[in-house]
């Protein structure tokens, strides 16, 4: 009777060690995109000195007090992208910002806005939770000390603002990263 319990518990720590092995090795959430059409506002940046942080404030501050969701035509849904593009070498280097939203053609571009098209791939996703934007700076910090290990394509990188978004200390807000 001992034996049986004891190989019963055997069994049951290795199950658990290999199911976390496995959780440990595979620690993102992989997923293909297709491609997507964005409308919405632009500013070039860098991380250099904290000036993205400064930058993209400003740009959600533009993006709100103009009332740029409301112009956007043929709009998919209501979720907001926040996404980086135009990387001139890696994440240390200029940027291209655009936040805006999902639409279903690019034949209709208000004045005053761009219209982008971004081409699917392979990407993993994390999700920012907590206070925004400090949730959202922790997950690039992150993103950012992994960089080699992430073997990111450096083609457009994107967050993805819906329903939870916007819950104060249990925001959650998904962040997509281009991966080969």
């Amino acid at each position: 009777m001992a034996f049986e319990k004891m190989k019963q518990a055997i069994t049951i720590l290795v199950i658990l060690t290999i199911f976390l092995s496995c959780k440990n090795h595979k620690k993102y959430m992989e997923q293909n995109l297709a491609e997507f059409k964005i409308i919405g506002i632009t500013i070039e940046t860098t991380n250099e000195g904290g000036q993205s942080v400064e930058d993209m404030g400003k740009l959600w501050g533009q993006f709100y007090s103009d009332g740029i969701s409301e112009k956007i035509p043929n709009k998919v849904s209501e979720e907001i992208y926040s996404i980086y593009t135009d990387y001139e070498t890696d994440y240390t280097g200029k940027i291209r910002a655009i936040i805006g939203q999902k639409v279903k053609s690019l034949d209709e571009i208000p004045d005053g806005l761009i219209g982008r098209e971004f081409k699917g791939g392979k990407y993993i996703k994390l999700v920012a939770k907590g206070e925004i934007p400090d949730a959202i700076v922790d997950v690039w910090k992150k993103v950012w000390k992994e960089d080699k290990k992430l073997k990111r394509r450096y083609t457009a990188d994107f967050e993805v603002y819906g329903a939870k978004s916007q819950n104060g200390t249990d925001s959650e807000v998904d962040v997509f990263i281009a991966t080969e």
